[in-house]
């Protein structure tokens, strides 16, 4: 840890690189003290928790780009697929019939 970096409160918890657990801070924590859980999340993710569960965690920009990248999901509308794909959603199964859910469609 440099000199800047004030070391951490009882309300966190450091990073363990044997076990993989990160340095996790309580909301009201990150809050009090968030520039130096800033500066810290550009060595390792900083976990933030309310109570007592992971809610956010914070992660340096480039790793969080480099994290994006590899999300390659996008939604699709159906008259954006290819004829292949519609006719292959037109096969595919459904689920049962559900005609006492029917008068919601109108």
């Amino acid at each position: 840890m440099d000199d800047k970096t004030p070391p951490p409160t009882p309300a966190a918890t450091n990073f363990e690189p044997r076990t993989g657990k990160y340095l996790t801070v309580t909301a009201t924590e990150f809050q009090t003290r968030a520039g130096a859980y800033i500066e810290r999340s550009g060595k390792a993710p900083v976990v933030i928790t309310k109570h007592s569960r992971p809610a956010r965690v914070l992660v340096d920009f480039d790793e969080y780009e480099r994290l994006k990248s590899h999300d390659t999901r996008r939604a699709l509308y159906p008259r954006e697929l290819g004829p292949e794909a519609r006719d292959a959603l037109d096969l595919g199964y459904q689920g049962e019939a559900t005609p006492e859910l029917d008068h919601l469609l109108d």
